[in-house]
C-alpha cells in the first residue's frame, strides 16, 4: 500500500471531525446595477450591509433602504424651490 492510499484510509477510519455548526452569514453576490441618481444608488449599496449579518438583522437594514427610497421617490413630486434670483419684482 502507498503511503498517499494508506494516510487516506488512516482519515477514513477517523470518522468525522465533529458535528458541523450553522454557517454564518454569506453575501449573496447580487449585482446593483447603478442608477445614475445618487441618492437613490447610496440606499441600494446599504443593501451589501446585510451580507454580514444573521437572518434577524436584514429587516433593520431593508427597512433603512425602503425609508430612504421612499423618501427619494417623495422628493420627486416636491414643488422646485425658486433659486435666489426668480423672485424679483
Amino acid at each position: 500500500m502507498s503511503d498517499e492510499a494508506a494516510e487516506a484510509l488512516g482519515e477514513a477510519a477517523a470518522g468525522p471531525v465533529g458535528p458541523a455548526g450553522p454557517a454564518g452569514p454569506a453575501a449573496l453576490g447580487v449585482v446593483r446595477t447603478p442608477t445614475g441618481h445618487d441618492g437613490v444608488d447610496a440606499h441600494l449599496a446599504r443593501l451589501a450591509d446585510a451580507d454580514d449579518l444573521t437572518a434577524d438583522g436584514h429587516p433593520a437594514v431593508y427597512e433603512d433602504v425602503h425609508r430612504g427610497l421612499r423618501e427619494a421617490l417623495t422628493a420627486l413630486d416636491a414643488p422646485p424651490v425658486p433659486g435666489p434670483y426668480e423672485n424679483r419684482s
